[in-house]
Order: structure tokens, then sequence, then C-alpha cells
């Protein structure tokens, strides 16, 4: 297991919670499509694999910052616990089996892949290039959204889009805390974040960023005719993000308030497809 636990720390599979921020958006998809249940492994595997892929390359192009932050030093790559060949070849061996998802979804999936693959290679620049690089993340981070909807139905619906809407304003708002934390790291490295361009309006940004949020999943909600139970899992995920926001207000620790994001994400999964089998 020894020689494994650099690739676990390369591909983050000690830290789940990104699995599971990639999956929900799909899974949300899914449960309003009334999709097989089959899908819901395939694309949870899907999440697992591409954002370990995703790990992979931000590793390698920021092995050179990561060396000068206390919480990324330690990262296989920066510490020199693995070579960039060796990082390569692991994320060759993610993209081949990320290949293979793909293919057994519907052909219109593999168009899609190719444009999410450029778009994945180009997020770890975008903090050296804009000042909004949690927008480009979000665009790139719920792709699995779409690729839900033409998994479930041969296309992208319009609910499924709304739900990439919801989900790219939800990463906005919780990468935004995220970066909370290394705001001093990366102001002193001249790495550009939302946290460190909107300084003392960060609360009322993720407040709004979690108000369309919830205005896109209700749009989802109506257009798919969920049932009341998915209206329900949307107040719960209201509530979760109101606390979000006051914890940020009282100097919550951000990366714990960026964790707990996985359970209002389970809570609307569970209530839509209760909603959906209800109806």
């Amino acid at each position: 297991m020894a020689p494994l636990r650099p690739y676990l720390h390369l591909m983050r599979l000690y830290r789940p919670i990104g699995i599971w921020l990639v999956f929900f958006p799909a899974a949300w998809v899914l449960a309003l499509a009334g999709a097989d249940f089959w899908l819901y492994p395939l694309f949870l595997l899907g999440a697992a694999v591409m954002r370990a892929a995703g790990c992979i390359i931000n590793d390698l192009t920021d092995r050179e910052i990561d060396r000068e932050v206390a919480r990324t030093r330690d990262r296989p790559l920066a510490s020199g616990q693995l070579s960039a060949r060796a990082a390569l070849v692991a994320l060759a061996a993610l993209l081949l089996l990320g290949l293979g998802i793909v293919l057994l979804l519907p052909r219109p999936a593999l168009g899609l892949a190719l444009i999410t693959l450029p778009l994945i290679i180009a997020y770890p620049w975008m903090k050296r290039l804009t000042h909004w690089p949690q927008i480009f993340l979000g665009l790139t981070f719920n792709l699995g959204s779409l690729f839900a909807s033409i998994a479930a139905t041969g296309g992208v619906t319009i609910p499924a889009f709304a739900i990439y809407l919801a989900a790219l304003f939800w990463t906005l708002g919780y990468d935004t805390i995220y970066a909370l934390a290394d705001r001093e790291d990366d102001a002193r490295l001249g790495v550009k974040s939302t946290a460190l361009t909107l300084g003392d309006s960060v609360p009322r940004f993720v407040a709004l960023c979690y108000a369309l949020t919830l205005v896109f999943l209700a749009a989802a909600l109506l257009l798919a005719s969920s049932g009341w139970y998915g209206y329900a899992g949307l107040m719960l995920f209201a509530l979760h993000g109101f606390w979000q926001v006051r914890q940020i207000q009282h100097g919550g620790k951000p990366g714990a308030i960026f964790t707990s994001n996985q359970w209002p994400g389970a809570a609307l999964l569970l209530a839509i497809m209760l909603g959906q089998w209800q109806g």
C-alpha cells in the first residue's frame, strides 16, 4: 500500500468531497429524468476519475507555487515524492478510463468530452489570467450534468441545462469560500481568486450565488414536474446556504464550511428521487 500512497494523495482520493461535488449535479439530472439505476454508479466512477485527472493536471501546472504554500507543499509533485513523468502516466491511465466511460454513453457524449478536456487542462491557468477563476471552474466542473442528460435522454434537456446553471453558481459560491483559506498566500504569490477580488464583500457575493443557485434549481424542478419532495429538498438546500453565509460572517473555518456542501447536495438528490417516485 505504501508505494500507492503518493498516487492516492495526488488524485485526492483521501478527500472525497470533490468527487461528491462533481457527482451531485449529474445525479440531480439523472433523478429528474428518471434514469436507469446503473447510470448512478457509472457517473460516480466518472466523477472520481475526472476529478482525479483534474487534480493531477492542476498539480503539474502548480507544482512550483505549491512548494511556497503551507497547505500544499506536501503534495507529491511539490514535495518530490513523485516525478512529473509518473504523474503523466497516471493521468494517461485516468483519461483512458474516462474515455471508456464516455464510450458507454450515447454518441453526443463523445463530442462533449472533446470540449471538456481542453477546459480541464486550461483551468489551472485561469488563476494567473483572471480575477474570476471560480467562474471557469464552475463552467468546467459541472459538465457532468450535461453528460447525464445525454445518458438519460439522448440529448441536453432544458431542465438539465437549468441544473448546469444552478451548479455553476453553487460552485462559484462554495469555491469562493474555499479560496478564503489561501488569501494571504495567493496575494503573496500573485495568484488570483474571487476571495481576493471581493474582499469584505465575499459573504454578500456568496449569498447572491446561492440565491441564483436556488432560482435555477427551482426552475429545473418545475420544468421536470418534480413532486413536493423535491421542493422540500430545495428548502433544506436553501437553509444550508444561509447557514454557510452566516458562518463566513462570523469567521468560521473556510475548509469546514466548504466540505459541508456534500450534505445539501445529498439531501437534494434524495428529495428529487423521492419526488419523482411519488409523481
